[in-house]
C-alpha cells in the first residue's frame, strides 16, 4: 500500500536505454540486467570511457623517519 501511493524512481539503463525501477531489491541498478552490467564494465576495460582530473603536481612520499624519497 505504502509503495501505491510513493511515485517510483525509474531511470533508463545506460547501456540499453531500457527503462528500470530504482528500488533495493534490482540488483543491478542503474543497469536494467547482468549483461548491460558487464557491457559497461567491458567498456571500462577497454578504455572507453575515461575520467578526467586535473594534475596538481607530483606527491611527495616521505620515509618513516621524515626524509623524502
Amino acid at each position: 500500500m505504502a509503495e501505491s501511493r510513493q511515485t517510483r524512481l525509474q531511470v533508463k539503463c545506460p547501456t540499453c536505454q531500457t527503462a528500470v525501477v530504482w528500488k533495493p531489491e534490482n540488483a543491478f541498478r542503474p543497469f536494467c540486467s547482468q549483461r548491460c552490467k558487464l557491457i559497461d564494465l567491458g567498456g571500462w576495460a577497454d578504455e572507453e570511457y575515461t575520467v578526467t582530473a586535473q594534475e596538481e603536481g607530483l606527491l611527495e612520499i616521505s620515509e618513516p623517519d621524515g626524509a623524502y624519497r
